[in-house]
């Protein structure tokens, strides 16, 4: 079988990057694949994409982010390659930051069935549960009508594919309901590769709280900065520090620069940039608390699986879809008001002051990331896959 993935991939800068990562690398190696192509979006360098090069996958960049004619792009190196099946691992904004060119790019699937070829969508969100204005997509009712009227002809496009797999048990419930849908399953998100278990000290040195991210509309990194501060007062004895790991939200250029220029009077504050995927475990091991400083979420939260992952504890809010994955999948943690900074040193504050109840959370949230392997899951996909392949004559 020759398997094609639709995907962004590192060191792409593109939202669901690691996600495609994982997920390409977890078929290698499975039973019955001859071939894995990823299909992945043009850097300026593509040359950089052979940091990540791995036997038996071929990265072929052949679409550019932001692009109107992606989705020719990606029908003409289909016909060329003729895979077998396609995956394609996809949210509302995987092909571009700009309305059109993302749109344009979501009729991928349909395209996959006017060729012929066997599609299979890991669908990361869904329009009905986003807030648009809070990310930055609509600025009037008006406008939010319009482009929820938009996301509801797109989805119909995407569930063109033989199988739509989602992450959270309420999607599957809107797109059979309101659609009609009867190709959409459950598909739980996955847990990335699990690294050896990495303790942290019954009484830390240093507090290091950490956010992770593209930053500027529906995660903001002021309310856990505004939180340290707080927390700096009320324990003068303990060193804190705050790590704001990722870049910009391509739809609000610059607000990393702000955030430079606004708290220019802590040193005790760290912008990294992007994170390579080699250096992910290492934000995530040199921090204390993952800080999930949102005012809506678009989907299933990789950074919680991640923190799973890597052991540590969780500082949310109990919002939308976050609050359903963490039931949803056992995950735990403190909870804090949303854009509310004394709330956020609140739930920091109890774990601080209590580190059993912190080593139980991040037991938990360890476990939890073992629940379901990318590997299975892949799997998992493999015997969908099978069926949706024409039968040998």
């Amino acid at each position: 079988m020759k398997l094609a993935f639709i995907t962004p991939y590192p060191p792409s800068q593109v939202t669901l990057n690691e996600y495609g990562y994982h997920l390409t690398r977890s078929f290698l190696g499975k039973k019955g694949i001859d071939k894995i192509y990823i299909l992945t979006n043009h850097l300026e360098d593509n040359a950089q994409y052979s940091r990540y090069a791995e036997e038996g996958l071929d990265i072929i960049p052949c679409w550019k982010f932001d692009n109107w004619f992606t989705v020719l792009h990606l029908r003409k190196k289909l016909k060329e390659l003729k895979p077998d099946a396609v995956v394609l691992n996809l949210q509302f904004m995987t092909f571009g930051a700009g309305k059109i060119p993302a749109a344009l790019g979501l009729l991928t699937p349909w395209m996959c069935k006017l060729l012929g070829i066997p599609s299979v969508v890991i669908l990361h969100n869904i329009t009905e549960t986003v807030k648009l204005d809070t990310i930055g997509m609509a600025d009037s009712k008006f406008k939010g009508q319009l482009f929820l009227w938009i996301g509801e002809q797109l989805t119909k496009f995407i569930l063109k594919a033989d199988l739509v797999g989602v992450t959270i048990s309420q999607y599957v419930t809107i797109l059979k309901e309101k659609y009609k849908a009867k190709n959409v399953v459950l598909l739980p998100h996955g847990n990335f590769e699990l690294p050896e278990r990495n303790y942290l000290p019954d009484e830390p040195e240093e507090i290091n709280l950490m956010a992770f991210g593209k930053f500027g509309t529906y995660k903001k990194a002021e309310v856990m900065i505004d939180a340290m501060e707080i927390l700096q007062k009320k324990y003068p004895n303990l060193k804190f520090k705050s790590t704001v790991a990722g870049t910009d939200n391509p739809n609000v250029k610059g607000y990393i620069d702000g955030l430079k220029k606004k708290y220019a009077h802590l040193p005790n504050v760290e912008y990294t940039g992007y994170i390579p995927e080699e250096m992910v475990s290492k934000i995530f091991w040199d921090s204390t608390f993952v800080i999930f400083p949102y005012t809506t979420t678009t989907g299933s939260s990789g950074i919680l699986h991640q923190a799973g992952s890597y052991g540590r504890a969780c500082i949310l809010p109990k919002i939308d879809d976050l609050e359903r994955v963490v039931e949803e999948e056992g995950y735990g943690g403190a909870y804090f008001e949303t854009e509310n900074a004394e709330s956020l040193a609140l739930a920091v504050a109890s774990l601080i002051d209590n580190p059993e109840e912190r080593k139980k959370i991040e037991d938990q949230n360890f476990k939890a990331a073992k629940g379901l392997p990318m590997n299975e899951l892949a799997q998992w996909y493999l015997s969908h896959i099978q069926k949706l392949l024409p039968k040998p004559s």
